[in-house]
């Protein structure tokens, strides 16, 4: 793979993940393909939520530490979070962020504090994971450094092996060819192997059991879920991968109208479809309303200058 490929990319899963974002969030008001559809021919500018903000701020943390720095990534988020909180962000950020400040505790003490001491299960660290994903693709270091990513916000053990198999779909994405035939068994058993919740890995098993047995959208999102539990939306925005690999529009229409947390399954759907096919698959119409996208755009071609190779 040239150095020019692995830029296109790096492109296509930060863009891609936004452009999920921005039009799963249109889709829950949107949710047919139709009307969806329609809009986004309308539309002047598609304006992503907190998911892409905290992508955002995962990506400077990551470009100015060289590494995952809980204390600075933990310190962007809330610098952002300030700046826009108007993005839709859920109540736990903001939560830690005033217990921070409050208390002069860590931002993974604070994240570790929730729910009784269990911390979150959610997807918050999932949908933000594409720069680690990006970064370390090539590093053994990959689940470590996405748990360190995570605990910031989202400390329970679930919560943070689903944002670090999220991760490495999108780094063995980047990896692959769209060129030759898709290596279904080896992708999906990769992420089987990597799992260390039985959570998360017996769900990447039925991923695997319903694309095998072509079981349709709607059913396979009965069975696998799509709530702001990380171990229910991430293993169906995995399927609508899988399901439509060489297509980002039809994975990411999969993604995002079967109900569920729409614009988190849109962005990591996204992110995964964009690490895989590069930035050229991405529909030109969706790709020059992203609101923002030079700056995501510089994100992602720092991140693939200095990522471990």
């Amino acid at each position: 793979m040239t150095r020019a490929d692995l830029k296109g990319k790096y492109l296509g899963a930060m863009v891609g993940s936004a452009l999920g974002d921005a039009i799963g969030e249109l889709a829950f008001i949107y949710p047919g393909r139709k009307d969806l559809c329609a809009i986004l021919n309308r539309i002047e500018k598609l304006v992503y939520t907190d998911d892409t903000a905290m992508a955002i701020g995962l990506a400077e943390s990551i470009l100015e530490k060289r590494a995952i720095d809980s204390q600075h990534l933990g310190d962007t988020f809330n610098r952002n979070f300030h700046c826009e909180p108007w993005r839709g962000y859920a109540s736990g950020p903001p939560t830690i962020f005033s217990m921070v400040r409050c208390y002069g505790i860590s931002y993974v003490e604070a994240a570790k504090s929730l729910f009784g001491g269990s911390g979150s299960i959610g997807n918050g660290a999932a949908m933000r994971i594409t720069p680690v994903g990006l970064f370390f693709h090539n590093s053994e270091h990959l689940y470590e450094a996405a748990c360190a990513s995570a605990e910031v916000t989202h400390a329970h053990p679930v919560g943070m092996d689903g944002a670090a198999v999220q991760a490495l779909a999108i780094a063995q994405g980047l990896k692959l060819d769209p060129g030759k035939e898709f290596p279904l068994e080896r992708f999906i058993q990769g992420l089987i192997a990597f799992a260390r919740t039985p959570e998360i890995r017996e769900k990447m098993k039925l991923v695997q059991a319903l694309i095998v047995e072509d079981v349709s959208p709607s059913i396979a999102a009965d069975r696998l879920g799509g709530s702001v539990a990380v171990d229910e939306s991430m293993p169906f925005a995995i399927y609508s991968f899988l399901r439509y690999p060489k297509s980002f529009e039809d994975s990411l229409f999969c993604a995002v109208l079967n109900g569920g947390d729409r614009d988190t399954l849109g962005t990591m759907a996204g992110a995964i479809s964009g690490a895989y096919l590069g930035i050229e698959a991405i529909p030109a119409s969706w790709y020059h309303k992203l609101e923002n996208r030079t700056t995501i755009e510089n994100l992602a071609s720092s991140l693939a200058e200095l990522s471990v190779c």
